[in-house]
């Protein structure tokens, strides 16, 4: 174990914010450490993709960096890191919609690290590849705030309640978006085969 990760184990969130106001910068490589892979799970489920979710990343972490002294902790760090990177998103398509720029690019670009693994049948690799990319294509189809909901809640797990705070609407408004999400996924799944 590296001293970073054994510091990681030893902080709670208050403390983390503290040291991170102070502008410690082990603090904030655990910031970094802890929540960048799940605020690109965000970015990508609403740019779709993979490039411009990184440097919207980046950008969160900078963000985060220069204003860290206004956080109040009114709610939990996590919430705020998640409203920072879906405004983000949300300022990049306004941005790239007027430029007429939509060219999306896979988000597993390395598409051939699953091509060298052991025991792997060429057929089944095909198979799994050609469900991934029908249901990448249904989720592309949703309207923009169906799939928002839909990213939040099956790809970074959080709950109808963190859903609702995050985006400031009901938990009924979540629940209806989730139900709307999943039978069109499921009709155009069943219309892809």
């Amino acid at each position: 174990m590296n001293k970073l990760e054994a510091n990681t184990e030893n902080i709670d969130e208050q403390d983390l914010v503290e040291r991170l106001q102070k502008g410690q910068q082990w603090a904030f490589n655990i910031l970094v450490n802890t929540y960048q892979n799940r605020l690109l799970k965000i970015a990508y489920g609403i740019t779709l993709d993979r490039e411009d979710s990184m440097e919207i990343v980046q950008d969160v972490f900078i963000s985060v960096f220069k204003n860290i002294r206004t956080f109040r902790q009114e709610s939990s760090l996590a919430t705020w890191l998640r409203k920072i990177t879906i405004n983000h998103c949300l300022n990049w398509k306004r941005k790239w919609k007027r430029r007429f720029k939509w060219d999306h690019k896979s988000i597993d670009s390395e598409n051939s690290k699953n091509l060298f693994k052991e025991n792997n049948n060429p057929e089944m690799l095909y198979r799994e590849k050609q469900s991934e990319k029908n249901i990448m294509t249904a989720i592309k189809k949703l309207p923009e705030k169906i799939r928002l909901v839909f990213v939040l809640n099956v790809l970074e797990g959080l709950s109808y309640e963190e859903i609702s705070e995050t985006l400031n609407i009901r938990k009924g408004t979540v629940s209806s978006r989730l139900h709307f999400a999943r039978k069109n996924l499921i009709n155009f799944l069943e219309l892809s085969d």
